[in-house]
This record gives structure tokens, sequence and C-alpha cells, in this order.
């Protein structure tokens, strides 16, 4: 009768905290798709235009280099002039230079529903449009998960190893992006290593690609964010792995899975292929 006791207690133990984690990842998992579907969310990117030497037209009217939807707020147009890597907008009387988007934090013109603003990939320089009224978020059909597995959740460190990795986008551009080092676990016995970026203090992301890519998830791979806790501890949880902005938008840059991110491994956790449910 002890031992029942014991193992009625462990329950009583382990169980709440099992319903705390699952109660954790469904509130990640509802902060995530109110980011996506929120105004000036990656589900308003309705458009990617990249600028020429000189100036770019935009309006609504199709003789225009930069093809606007229609909207009140655009009946005179304006242009974009790009000189020696500096880009000016202007429309009527205005007319300002606008810097790159750095850190989620664009310089912006908006326009009734629109919003632009400058990206820069490479030696390329681009209009990335915002359109809240976008059909892509009007027929959002929301985001789908395997189920919650604890086990998905890896302690692990990071061994230090700063260097630079070089990161392919989707634009076919190589980016060399600073690295603190790598991470080593298992899954299903087996050992694997994810190499993560850093772009900010504390702050690890990992760009990677395991079997179920292409099938039940995301062709390109997926992210997976993290802090870098003291003495290097982090905490690799796949069940909040999700897909880059590609998967929802062509208008998208992202960045691609480095060759030692690609894992032979199934990761049956975190965010499925848009659309397939």
């Amino acid at each position: 009768m002890r031992s029942w006791a014991v193992f009625f207690v462990m329950c009583g133990v382990l169980w709440p905290a099992s319903d705390a984690y699952r109660a954790q990842i469904e509130k990640w998992r509802r902060q995530r798709e109110a980011a996506l579907t929120a105004d000036g969310g990656w589900l308003t990117v309705t458009g990617l235009f990249w600028l020429h030497e000189g100036m770019n037209t935009f309006g609504s009217a199709a003789s225009n280099d930069i093809v606007l939807p229609a909207d009140p707020a655009l009946d005179d147009g304006g242009a974009f002039r790009l000189s020696k890597g500096k880009v000016v907008f202007s429309m009527g009387f205005e007319a300002r230079e606008l810097q790159p988007d750095s850190n989620g934090k664009p310089d912006a013109v908006t326009l009734g529903s629109l919003t632009m603003f400058v990206i820069q990939r490479g030696g390329k320089f681009g209009i990335r449009l915002k359109d809240n009224n976008s059909r892509l978020r009007k027929e959002f059909t929301g985001l789908h998960y395997f189920p919650v597995r604890e086990e998905y959740r890896i302690r692990t460190r990071l061994v230090p190893d700063s260097r630079k990795i070089p990161i392919l986008n989707v634009l076919g551009q190589v980016e060399d992006t600073p690295s603190p080092g790598y991470v080593e676990f298992e899954i299903d016995g087996q050992k694997l290593r994810l190499t993560p970026v850093q772009e900010a203090p504390n702050e690890l992301s990992f760009i990677f690609r395991d079997l179920t890519a292409g099938k039940e998830t995301y062709g390109s791979g997926r992210f997976l964010d993290t802090e870098l806790g003291k003495d290097g501890e982090v905490v690799l949880d796949f069940n909040k792995a999700y897909n880059p902005p590609c998967a929802f938008t062509p208008y998208a840059t992202c960045p691609l899975p480095p060759k030692e991110n690609r894992l032979g491994v199934r990761i049956e956790a975190g965010e499925l292929k848009y659309g397939t449910h």
C-alpha cells in the first residue's frame, strides 16, 4: 500500500508540471499566431520591389516602376530615388531620406493602409510593402503543430567557438554571420550538433532542417530561438520550432540552414507546414 501511495504522490508532483509546461507552450503558440496576424505582421507583406539607380516611381497606375494597390492616398503617386546607397522618398512637397530596415524597426512611409520601407540585402536595395488589407491576412487558415512532447525540450550547453559562418538566403546571397559556438545533444540515441547565429547579446537563433522537412514541415527548414543562459546553458525546446516568413509570403528573404544544421533525424515537434490542414 505504501508503494502505491508513493506512486500517487509522484504522479501528483509530475502531472501538474506537465500540465504547466503544456500551458506554457499553448500560450507561446497563441502569441506566435497573434504576432503573425497583427497589423504589420508577416501576413501583411505583399510586395518587394528592387530599386535601380535613379528615380523609381510608385503609385497605382500601371505606368509606375512600383505598382501599388489602389488607395486614395496614392492619387498623385511619388518616387524613391536611389543614389550611391542612399534612398530618398518624395511625394508632393515631402522629401526625406529613408534608412534601411534595422533590427525590425523600419524607417517607414505610411499611406492609407499601406506601409513601405527600405531593405538592404548585400548591395541591393528594395522597397518592402505591407498592406493591412492583404489577401494573405484575410485568408489565413491558422497554424498547426505536432503534439506537445516534453522530451523535445532539451537542456545542453554552448561550446564556445566564436567565428562567422556563411548563411545563404533565398536570393542566393551569402552573408558571413557571427556565431558564438555550437551545442551538442541527443535525439533517439543519435548525437547531434547545431550551430546558432547571434544577432543580440544572450539570444541565439538556430536555422535548421530535419527529415520532416518537405513532408510534415516546411521544406526549407525551421527556426528556433532561445536564450543563452548562465554558464552557457541552452534550452532547445523544439516544441517552439517555427516556420520562416517565406512559408507565408513570397516577398520575404529568408536565410537557409547552414550545412552543419541539416539533421539526419526526424524532429516531430513544433510548427507544421502551413496550409496542409
